[in-house]
C-alpha cells in the first residue's frame, strides 16, 4: 500500500483515473485512544461502520479489545484479524446455527435479545450454558439523532420486566442496551434513556450486571457539528452513578461511527459539468451511498495548484453508473470555476463509505493510499488545525 504527504499533492502528481481511497491510521487511533482513556467505562467497535482488516487492527493497537459483531461473518473476520479480541453478538434477531457457532467455536458469550422467542433460541443454541452475558435491548428515542434506530429492534415499555426476569433467571450477567440513533446530535438523547433503563430495573427488580448505552456518537459533519464528545461521556456518567444498580456493574458503549469517520475519504475526478451538476467518478453505488439515499453531506475539497480564486457555489453530485438514482444533491460547496478534469476530495468517509461500497454498472475501484495529513475535519484536534481553510462549512 502506497503513502502519500497530502491529497493535494497524489492528485496534482498522479491524476489518477479512478477514485483513490485515502485512510488515515493515524486518525482512527487517535479517536481509539480518546474513547479509551474519556469514556467512564468499556468502548467496544460497531464492527458494521467499517469492517476493514487493517482498521480492526489499528483499532486493537490504539486499546479497543472488545468489538460488537452483528454477523456470524463478522464473528468470523474479527476472530481471524484479532484472535485474542473480546467478541459481543449484539445483533438481536440472530440465526440459531450462527449463535450455536458464535458460542462453541469463536468463544462470543455476550449476546443481545429483544423477546423471549430469541432468549430461547440463545438458550438452546448455547445448550442451556451457565456463562452468558445477556443483554436485553429496550426501545428508546432517536428524536435527538440524525437517523433513526428506534422502530426496529427493542423491547416495549410494557414487555421488558418479563423479558428482564427470564433473562436474569439464565444469565451469569445481565445486562440492559439500547441504541438512540444514528448521530445523535445532543448528549441529552442518552439522558432520556437512560432514564428508560432506571424504570425497567425499578419495574422487574433484577440485579443488572451491564449497562450499554450503545452507539450514535456522532462525527462533524457540515451542518451536523455536535457538541463535544467529552459532555456526551460527562452526561453518561452521571446518568449511570444514578441508576439503581450495584458498585460492581459495567458501562459499556458501542461507537461505529465516532471511531473510523476520520480514517478514510475519496478521491474522485469531475467527468462533466452540467449547470451546477457535477458528474463524478463515484457516486451512491460506491463510497456515497449515504449522500445519495439519505442525504448526508460531507466536506468537500477542490485539488487544484494553484488554489481556485473563485467563490464558492453549491453543487449536486451524478455517479458513474447509468441510473439517476445515482445523485448526490448536497449541496457540496465547491468553487464556481470547477470543471472537468478536476479532483475533489469527499471527506469523512471512514463510517460506512466503504462498508456500502458495491461495483454496480463495473464502477469502481480498489485501489488505496496511506496519507500522511489531517482528515478535513476532526472532533479529536483542534478545528483550525483539522478544516483546511478552503472547506465552506454552512
Amino acid at each position: 500500500m502506497h503513502k502519500h504527504h497530502s491529497a493535494l499533492g497524489l492528485a496534482t502528481t498522479l491524476r489518477p483515473v479512478q477514485p483513490v481511497t485515502l485512510i488515515r491510521p493515524h486518525a482512527a487511533s487517535r479517536a481509539a485512544r480518546f474513547f479509551v482513556e474519556k469514556f467512564p467505562g468499556r468502548s467496544m467497535y460497531a464492527v458494521k461502520a467499517n469492517p476493514s482488516p487493517e482498521l480492526l487492527q489499528i483499532l486493537w493497537d490504539s486499546g479497543i479489545t472488545h468489538y460488537d459483531v452483528a454477523s456470524i461473518a463478522e464473528v468470523r473476520l474479527v476472530a481471524r484479524t484479532l484472535p485474542e479480541a473480546t467478541l459481543c453478538f449484539m445483533h438481536p434477531v440472530k440465526a440459531e446455527e450462527a449463535i450455536r457457532q458464535a458460542y462453541f467455536e469463536h468463544g462470543v458469550r455476550t449476546f443481545s435479545l429483544d423477546s423471549m422467542e430469541e432468549l430461547d433460541k440463545i438458550v438452546g443454541a448455547t445448550n442451556g450454558a451457565a456463562d452468558l452475558t445477556l443483554c436485553v435491548r429496550i426501545r428508546v428515542s432517536s428524536d435527538l439523532s440524525k437517523l433513526s434506530l428506534a422502530s426496529k429492534f427493542g423491547v416495549m415499555p410494557g414487555e421488558t420486566k418479563e423479558l428482564l426476569i427470564a433473562a436474569r433467571q439464565v444469565a451469569d450477567a445481565l445486562g440492559i442496551c439500547f441504541h438512540v440513533g444514528s448521530q445523535a446530535m445532543s448528549p441529552d438523547a442518552y439522558a432520556q434513556a437512560m432514564e428508560r433503563v432506571r424504570a425497567a430495573i425499578v419495574e422487574a427488580g433484577v440485579t443488572v450486571d451491564v449497562v450499554d448505552v450503545g452507539g450514535g456518537f456522532p462525527s462533524t459533519y457540515p451542518g451536523m457539528e455536535p457538541p463535544p464528545l467529552e459532555l456526551y461521556f460527562e452526561t453518561i456518567h452521571r446518568a449511570f452513578e444514578s441508576l439503581p444498580v450495584s458498585y460492581s456493574s459495567e458501562l459499556w458503549c458501542e461507537p461505529g461511527r465516532a471511531l473510523c469517520a476520520e480514517y478514510s475519504s475519496l478521491i474522485v475526478r469531475v467527468e462533466k459539468r452540467r449547470g451546477d451538476e457535477l458528474y463524478i467518478n463515484d457516486g451512491a453505488y460506491g463510497a456515497l451511498f449515504d449522500a445519495a439515499h439519505i442525504g448526508w453531506r460531507f466536506p468537500v475539497l477542490l485539488l487544484r495548484e494553484p488554489d481556485s480564486n473563485a467563490r464558492d457555489m453549491p453543487f449536486s453530485f451524478y455517479g458513474p453508473t447509468c441510473d439517476d438514482l445515482d445523485h448526490m444533491t448536497g449541496p457540496f460547496m465547491l468553487p464556481a470555476d470547477v470543471q472537468a478534469g478536476d479532483y475533489i476530495e469527499i471527506g469523512m468517509l471512514g463510517a460506512y463509505g466503504s462498508a456500502m461500497r458495491t461495483a454496480f454498472n463495473g464502477f469502481g475501484s480498489d485501489e488505496t493510499v496511506v496519507m500522511e495529513d489531517e482528515p478535513m475535519a476532526s472532533l479529536y484536534m483542534p478545528a483550525e488545525r483539522a478544516i483546511p481553510s478552503n472547506v465552506v462549512k454552512l
